[in-house]
C-alpha cells in the first residue's frame, strides 16, 4: 500500500472482451472488486483469473444507482480514495503515483481528464473532466442512468487529479436500449433537475423521436436551474436538428441563432449554422458561419463538444462556399489549411483538385 488505500470498484455483465486489459490498467490500485450482475460469456472467470475480487449479485428492477452502490458497499473500510470505473475504461500507466500526489488530507473527490471518444483517426473526440473518484465515506449514487455521486454533506474539497488519464474505449455494437426508459423513469423522479431533462431531450434525438426531442429540451430550457450557457446552446442545437429533419428550416435557423447568441465562444452552433446554410445552399452565409467558426480554437472540456465541429467540416464547408461564391483563391487556402490537418483526405484532395483546375494550374 502506497501513501493512500486505493479501491477500485465496478459493475458489470458479459464484458469478457474487456476483462483483461481492465484489470491490468486497474492494478495499481490495493482493492480491485468487481460486481456482477448476471453474466454469461465468462467475465467473472476471466477476472478473477486476474486476481479481481468479483461478487455476483441481481439487480431487479435494473437501475444504475443501485447497482453502483452495491458495489461501493464492497470496498473495504480502511480504503481512503475510491476510484468507480467501467470496464470499458482504461488508465493510462502511473495513474496512482499521480493521484496519491494530488489528493490532500482534507480532500472528498478527485477529478481526472477523461476521454470519453475517439476519431477515426485515432485523436480524442470528446475529453472532460470526470469526478468519480471519491473519499470511502459519505458518498452514494443517485439517478438510474446517467447517474451521479452525491455527498452527505454540502461543502467539500474536490482537487484536480493532474497526470490521471481515463481514457473510454467502448464497444461500438452494445446495445444501449436500456437507457431511454430509465432516463424517461429518472425524469420522472426529478422532474426538476435541468441535466437529466437534456440527457432525455439528446436521447430522444438519437433515436430520431423529433416531437419528443423538441418538448423535452424546450422544458429544458425553461428550468429555472439551466443556466449554463454551452448546455443550453446544445438544448437549442439539438431543437433545431429535430426541425431540420421535420422539414421545417426556417424555425432551424431561428434555433441555430438563438444558440450562437446563447454561446458565442462554441465553435459548434457555428458549424450547425454553416452546415443548414450549405444545405439550403446559401453559400454567403456558409462561408461566414464556417469561417467565425474556425476564428475559436479553444474547445469546451465537457460533454458538449462535437468533434465533428473539430475536424475537417469547417473547412470543407467554407472552402465549397467560398468556391461557390467566385473566391476560388480563398477556397484553396482553406483547403490547404485543411489538407495540413488531415493530410490524404481523399475527399479534400479531389476537391483541392477541383478548385486547382478552375485556376488553371495546381494552384500555385
Amino acid at each position: 500500500m502506497g501513501k493512500y488505500g486505493i479501491a477500485v470498484y465496478a459493475i458489470c455483465r458479459d464484458e469478457a472482451k474487456f476483462a483483461r486489459r481492465w484489470a491490468e490498467s486497474m492494478r495499481e490500485a490495493d482493492w480491485v472488486i468487481a460486481m456482477d450482475t448476471g453474466s454469461a460469456d465468462g467475465t467473472r472467470e476471466l477476472l478473477r483469473a486476474e486476481g479481481v475480487t468479483v461478487v455476483e449479485q441481481t439487480v431487479s428492477p435494473w437501475r444504475f444507482d443501485v447497482a453502483r452502490n452495491l458495489a461501493l458497499s464492497l470496498v473495504p473500510a480502511e480504503a481512503d480514495i475510491c476510484v468507480s470505473t467501467d470496464l470499458d475504461e482504461l488508465f493510462r500507466p502511473g495513474w496512482r503515483s499521480a493521484l496519491e500526489a494530488s489528493w490532500t488530507a482534507d480532500a472528498k473527490r478527485a477529478r481526472c481528464r477523461y476521454t470519453w471518444s475517439f476519431n477515426p483517426d485515432g485523436s480524442e473526440g470528446v475529453v472532460f473532466w470526470a469526478d468519480k473518484i471519491h473519499a470511502r465515506d459519505g458518498f452514494r449514487w443517485e439517478n438510474p442512468v446517467h447517474e451521479v455521486l452525491e455527498y452527505e454533506r454540502a461543502a467539500y474539497r474536490t482537487v484536480l487529479a493532474e497526470g490521471v488519464q481515463l481514457n473510454h474505449r467502448p464497444d461500438p455494437e452494445k446495445s444501449c436500449h436500456q437507457y431511454l426508459p430509465l432516463l424517461e423513469l429518472a425524469v420522472r423522479e426529478k422532474p426538476e433537475d435541468d441535466r437529466l431533462l437534456y440527457y432525455l431531450g439528446r436521447e430522444y434525438l438519437y433515436r430520431g423521436m423529433w416531437e419528443k426531442c423538441i418538448g423535452a429540451l424546450q422544458r429544458h430550457l425553461k428550468l429555472e436551474s439551466a443556466v449554463w450557457p454551452g448546455e443550453r446552446s446544445a438544448s437549442m442545437r439539438f431543437i433545431a436538428r429535430a426541425h431540420q429533419e421535420l422539414g421545417n428550416p426556417l424555425e432551424a435557423e431561428r434555433w441555430l441563432l438563438r444558440a450562437i447568441a446563447e454561446a458565442p465562444h462554441l465553435r459548434e452552433p457555428w458549424v450547425d449554422m454553416a452546415s443548414l446554410s450549405r444545405r439550403l445552399r446559401d453559400w454567403d452565409g456558409a462561408a461566414f458561419f464556417a469561417g467565425r467558426a474556425l476564428r475559436i480554437s479553444e474547445r469546451a472540456k465537457s460533454h458538449i463538444l462535437e468533434p465533428s465541429a473539430w475536424g475537417i467540416l469547417p473547412y470543407d464547408i467554407r472552402a465549397a462556399a467560398l468556391y461557390e461564391t467566385g473566391r476560388v483563391r480563398e477556397a484553396l487556402f482553406v483547403l490547404d489549411r485543411a489538407l495540413g490537418r488531415a493530410p490524404g483526405d481523399q475527399h479534400l484532395t479531389q476537391m483541392r483538385a477541383r478548385v486547382a483546375r478552375t485556376l488553371g494550374s495546381d494552384g500555385e
